[in-house]
């Protein structure tokens, strides 16, 4: 049943579920419009061209007109001024519909030409990718399939009817669509709540009833080989699925947890195209990345990656990986989970279970005659001592740590228990990060003037030259203003100095203010240079990092 499950969604049964969601279709003639040709042909038909790349759409102003009439007609107000709608129209000359929106809204109607894919983009981030449709559609479909789950539920058994997993898959195909790195399948007293993670900010996309929840996460659980009745710990799982239309090889990192209202899925999105991925394609400040690739061509020590979860810490550790691979090293890695298929590289999955921890595979990693180590993460003191004497015996070790600041791994190290004369001896270097969302390039436009506050902080930092930018939302971005994300960083080297200083065990202010001395560029200032230059603004900067950092 639970291969039927995986073999059956990801191949005809995942695709049948896009059919009803593609594009309209493009007329030959105007196959791959550009904008010259649909000028010209708005030109032919006399009404307007308008470009709903290049537009600000507000959904206020676009629900005017109902959801299914917007999407049975192929059409989208983008505009209300003075009681008279601006209808966006692939085909113009379609009297029929202008008739339909006109009878509907009461009000005169001017047609407009605009590109069919943009259009079709544009209905899609103003009323949603169907979602509503479809849970409704689910929800009439599964009415009888509903009593049957309640009658049979203490028996712990669960009636998975073919709507639940058009809604599952649903849910996946869409989060792929929306460039999601997470989905949350949250459960609460009265309905479910179903979220994206996109760009690193959650959106909630749609709200299954209460009673929904039992049967998705069954239905979860069978795909990703996890115990359906089990409904009282923790669970964790793996999903691996090729989507064809997009060419996409997507593994997702299935956990479940169960809460005061049920149990609660959260499926991270591992995309392997992310797998070759090059530390110059991190948007790492030039500096800083030579300085970090100096680092990572050290014969022994070791190298440390901070940041909060969510902060692009493993990204940027597989593109080390990457530099670091070569038939002349043997390199070895243990995780929890191992996210990525490395070519040449010994990867060990973490499993307590049977005693292999984070520790454990250190031990055995020394026997393996391994030229350079990678740890997920350092998590105690047990791994970190392993690790120093790892690097102390002439290997290179590479590892992350969850504190908010480079200076702080020192910091949190000692916490930890280790000798500060082996944390001075071992550390080569700590970079931290996070990411900032990038201002979409389809509707950037210049900002007429900074803030005081932010003049104020270019002043006090050196920086004379800026060209500031802001998104005003459009379809290409789902009317945020911004599209993907870039990472901000701080590299922290230890001088001679320095390293006397944490053999004393000095405070973290101590260091941070000597680092600071030695030329250590804060996360802060990364991130100002990336707004000075247009690629963030500083309202997204304040998001990511700590004021008191200026």
């Amino acid at each position: 049943m639970r291969g039927e499950g995986q073999a059956h969604l990801f191949s005809s049964d995942f695709m049948e579920e896009k059919k009803p969601e593609q594009k309209p279709p493009v007329p030959s003639e105007t196959q791959k419009p550009t904008i010259q040709s649909l000028q010209q042909k708005a030109k032919k038909l006399k009404v307007p061209f308008v470009d709903l790349a290049e537009t600000h759409l507000i959904p206020e102003v676009s629900k005017v007109l109902p959801e299914a009439i917007a999407k049975r007609l192929n059409v989208l107000v983008i505009d209300n001024a003075d009681g008279r709608l601006t209808l966006a129209m692939a085909d113009p000359n379609d009297i029929v519909a202008i008739d339909d929106v006109r009878l509907k809204t009461k009000l005169p109607v001017t047609p407009v030409l605009v590109d069919p894919e943009s259009l079709a983009s544009a209905i899609k981030s103003v009323y949603g990718s169907g979602m509503e449709e479809m849970m409704k559609d689910v929800m009439a479909d599964t009415a009888d399939s509903m009593e049957v789950l309640e009658a049979e539920e203490e028996e712990e058994e669960v009636v998975i009817d073919t709507p639940i997993i058009r809604m599952v898959n649903q849910i996946i195909f869409r989060a792929l669509e929306s460039r999601a790195s997470d989905i949350h399948i949250e459960a609460f007293e009265k309905d479910v709540t179903v979220r994206y993670r996109i760009d690193g900010v959650l959106h909630t996309v749609m709200n299954p009833p209460r009673e929904f929840l039992p049967a998705i996460v069954s239905r979860i659980k069978i795909m990703s080989n996890l115990k359906i009745d089990e409904k009282r710990v923790p669970q964790d799982g793996r999903i691996h699925m090729l989507v064809k239309e997009m060419n996409r090889d997507i593994d997702l990192r299935v956990s479940t947890l169960p809460t005061l209202y049920g149990e609660s899925v959260v499926m991270r999105i591992l995309d392997r195209a992310n797998m070759n991925v090059k530390l110059e394609a991190l948007g790492i400040n030039p500096e800083i990345l030579e300085g970090w690739q100096k680092l990572a061509a050290h014969p022994h020590g070791i190298i440390l990656i901070t940041g909060p979860t969510g902060s692009g810490k493993s990204t940027t550790i597989y593109a080390t990986l990457n530099l670091l691979n070569s038939a002349e090293d043997k390199l070895v890695t243990i995780e929890d989970p191992v996210e990525y298929s490395l070519k040449g590289v010994n990867q060990v999955p973490v499993n307590p279970r049977v005693g292999l921890t984070f520790a454990t595979g250190l031990r055995a990693f020394l026997r393996q005659d391994p030229d350079i180590m990678m740890v997920g993460e350092i998590r105690d003191k047990e791994t970190a001592t392993i690790a120093m004497e790892s690097a102390l015996t002439g290997h290179l070790v590479l590892s992350t740590l969850h504190t908010n600041t480079s200076v702080g791994a020192i910091t949190r190290l000692a916490d930890m228990g280790i000798e500060p004369f082996l944390i001075s001896a071992t550390i080569l270097g700590v970079m931290a990060q996070r990411l900032v969302r990038v201002i979409c390039e389809k509707c950037k436009e210049p900002l007429a003037e900074a803030p005081p506050n932010l003049q104020k902080a270019f002043q006090d930092n050196g920086i004379t030259q800026f060209t500031l930018m802001q998104g005003k939302g459009c379809v290409h971005c789902s009317q945020t203003g911004y599209r993907g994300r870039r990472g901000i960083y701080e590299l922290f080297v230890p001088s001679a100095g320095l390293k006397r200083l944490i053999s004393k065990d000095a405070t973290e202010d101590v260091l941070a203010d000597k680092a600071k001395e030695d030329g250590l560029k804060l996360l802060y200032v990364d991130g100002l240079h990336k707004v000075a230059d247009g690629i963030t603004t500083y309202e997204e900067l304040l998001r990511v990092t700590s004021a008191e950092q200026e």
